[in-house]
């Protein structure tokens, strides 16, 4: 069961992939099928339900697209 819940601001997400390594869990990857009003492909979860809720992607954004809750 998941421990966290991950937003992500998909829009104003720059792809400088910080979340990405900051994920002790490799949940995060880059959307290479999307790009977003930037022209980026935006950071998401693959898998939301494995997420453990510690934040260290919040952590890392430089652009705080990244809300992640406790549950």
């Amino acid at each position: 069961m998941a421990k966290g819940k991950v937003t992500f601001n998909e829009d104003i997400c720059k792809g400088c992939e910080l979340c990405v390594m900051a994920c002790p869990k490799n949940l995060i990857s880059m959307n290479t099928e999307k790009i977003n009003k930037k022209g980026y492909n935006a950071a998401y979860i693959a898998n939301p339900e494995e997420c453990i809720g510690c934040g260290n992607c919040a952590v890392m954004c430089p652009d705080s697209v990244i809300t992640v809750e406790r549950i």
